[in-house]
């Protein structure tokens, strides 16, 4: 009766000792024949421990010089199990489908010895970064700063919005593709940042810290599912985040924490709802009943802030540094009424 032949690869990703149980099960079964092309494969030892005898083939052995090997002692009726490389040896697969796609008996499987956790492939950018700025790797990346990319950082987060607001982001095809790729940029940008922190002098950190930061963060910032509070809304939920997150930074004005540098209309925008979620009264202008019977939705908005635009150009008028002046008048009307509002509390 003629045996079967199991390649068993491994998640390079995964912990060497983490085998699954049907992998680990097969390679300790009294009857097994294990053999491997990788000496130094990282299971090795784990099988070694208890006393799996293991044949070693030379690395320098061909595909279908060990194709013939295995089916041979297959064909003696064992079970031959083969510890794939970190590559798969592809090679040897493809030489012994060759073999034994033409009327053998012989079994051909795979079995993974380990598989591959969501976001294992992150460890392959990490990997990668680390050759481009280790000795030896890119001259370009090797020179860069937090400083320098600091203009790759805000393209590729505009690039990706591009491609969001074209709209073709949600059917497969290349609008899709552009997304993933798009995303995979900024997460470049996450994992250079991180390599280069990695290396400071005295303070340094690695994405693993930065991965850490933000999931603490986010169990931090929604008790509602984490901690069991209530936040029946995602008004609440954003509530329940500012006022977690003005606790943590120790903050006590409403606009501490919002860029200055942002676009004029983002800032002004973010101020507006700082101010609306602690409550602080503002006396802002009063658009006419005319025009806002017209920006009554999306459009009508748009409409209005590009009519608004044309005419600071027929002015002369700078639209960008105009509401970004009437932003900071904003903002420092919301500081003057904070002042006052704790001025009135300790009275």
């Amino acid at each position: 009766m003629a045996g079967r032949i199991v390649l068993i690869p491994f998640s390079p990703r995964v912990a060497p000792g983490l085998v699954s149980a049907a992998a680990w099960r097969l390679m300790t079964e009294a009857g097994t024949v294990v053999h491997t092309g990788s000496a130094d494969h990282p299971v090795l030892p784990y099988l070694d421990d208890v006393d799996v005898q293991i044949v070693v083939f030379d690395e320098q052995a061909a595909a279908h010089e060990i194709a013939a090997d295995l089916i041979a002692q297959a064909e003696a009726g064992a079970t031959v199990a083969w510890i794939a490389a970190q590559d798969g040896d592809g090679a040897l697969a493809q030489a012994l489908g060759e073999r034994l796609a033409h009327g053998s008996d012989i079994e051909l499987e795979l079995l993974p010895g380990s598989y591959d956790l969501p976001g294992a492939r992150v460890l392959d950018l990490v990997a990668v970064m680390d050759r481009l700025r280790s000795p030896g790797g890119c001259p370009w990346d090797a020179e860069q700063t937090h400083r320098s990319l600091v203009k790759y950082l805000i393209e590729e987060a505009y690039e990706t919005v591009e491609t969001i607001e074209d709209g073709s982001f949600d059917e497969p095809g290349p609008g899709r593709d552009a997304l993933r790729e798009e995303l995979g940029d900024v997460l470049l940008q996450v994992a250079f940042h991180s390599r280069i922190a990695q290396e400071h002098p005295t303070d340094p950190f690695t994405i693993d810290e930065v991965a850490e930061g933000i999931a603490n963060k986010l169990v931090g910032r929604h008790p509602h599912v984490f901690a069991g509070a209530g936040a029946d809304t995602a008004a609440d939920v954003e509530a329940n985040w500012d006022r977690i997150k003005a606790a943590e930074k120790g903050r006590t004005s409403a606009v501490e924490g919002v860029p200055l540098g942002l676009p004029a209309l983002m800032l002004a925008d973010k101020l507006l709802k700082r101010a609306n979620n602690s409550e602080i009264p503002l006396k802002l202008p009063n658009l006419p009943p005319e025009l806002a019977g017209d920006a009554t939705d999306t459009a009508g908005v748009g409409a209005l802030l590009l009519a608004v635009t044309a005419h600071a150009r027929s002015l002369g008028v700078d639209p960008e540094e105009a509401m970004r002046a009437a932003a900071c008048d904003l903002r420092d009307q919301i500081v003057a009424r904070e002042a006052s509002r704790d001025a009135g509390v300790a009275g």
